[in-house]
């Protein structure tokens, strides 16, 4: 599995072409998508239905007792040594966020997959331990079913999770909001620039971000000084949020919004994109370029 996420990053860093004009970053999204869905759902359901018919036909363990025991005892201690690289990974990256608050908005799906993948298999070892285990002290096969049914029910919850995350990255997230403050500060210190009208942002991938705003210039300035203080923000974009990677800002004349309408005060909106739709037209990556 590791191997193919490797494959999947090398093609998602593919450059664009005029038939993919963003690039191919989402693709890294739809392998993680696929991997919730066959690895999870399909073996949770199919442990889900062994699980049942173990319960419905208990068998007890005659012969070999000893051997379930060792093959979990060392499934246990491997699974526990992948599961402490996959924490130590990710505590590189999620910056002091709960384990919980990472999952949900990490945009680089790998780590999440792998974190959930490690969790999922060393909880159902555990199961399988506590069902085996009772199986052969109690001679009573149904603790094995129950076992297998407890890893089931536990891997389509782990596919559900991750199916709704990454759902939501397919779908497109904005940048966190750390990085709309950056970009928003940027944007406001870059001379000729009077302030940020709207602001849209959305990940093309784990590392690449679409930045699009309309920003307000001075009455009466010239195409060249225009020009001259979009290129300046650009660059201060890039400087502040290095993933920015394509950004399109349309200059527009300041109004003011002291004396303005409500639709004006709509049009100025918030940072992250959560504001009405401006006065002057629908807003989005590409309805204002």
């Amino acid at each position: 599995m590791h191997t193919a996420q490797a494959g999947c990053g090398k093609r998602a860093s593919r450059e664009a072409t005029p038939q993919h004009p963003f690039g191919y970053g989402r693709e890294r999204y739809i392998y993680a998508f696929i991997v919730s869905i066959v690895l999870f759902s399909v073996g949770g359901l199919f442990a889900v239905y062994e699980g049942v018919h173990k319960v419905q036909h208990p068998e007890p363990i005659d012969k070999w007792q000893w051997v379930p025991l060792v093959v979990l005892a060392i499934a246990i201690t491997l699974e526990s040594l992948s599961f402490r690289t996959a924490i130590g990974e990710a505590n590189h990256i999620r910056s002091g966020a709960g384990w919980v608050a990472f999952i949900r908005h990490a945009r680089a799906p790998e780590l999440p997959v792998i974190l959930l993948e490690d969790f999922g298999a060393l909880v159902g070892l555990m199961f399988a331990l506590f069902g085996v285990g009772l199986t052969l002290l109690t001679g009573n096969g149904v603790w094995d079913g129950a076992g297998t049914l407890g890893i089931g029910v536990l891997l389509v919850c782990i596919a559900v999770v991750l199916a709704i995350e990454t759902k939501s990255l397919l779908i497109g997230e904005a940048a966190r909001s750390e990085q709309v403050a950056a970009i928003t500060a940027a944007l406001e210190a870059a001379p000729g620039l009077d302030r940020v009208i709207h602001l849209r942002t959305m990940h093309l991938g784990p590392d690449e971000l679409l930045v699009a705003a309309k920003v307000a210039t001075a009455p009466g300035s010239s195409a060249t000084d225009v020009a001259t203080a979009i290129d300046d923000a650009e660059e201060r974009i890039r400087a502040a949020v290095p993933i920015a990677r394509v950004i399109y800002l349309e200059p527009d004349i300041d109004r003011g919004l002291s004396a303005g309408t409500s639709a004006d005060r709509s049009a100025e909106g918030s940072a992250d994109g959560s504001a009405d739709r401006p006065a002057d037209g629908p807003v989005g990556p590409t309805a204002d370029l």
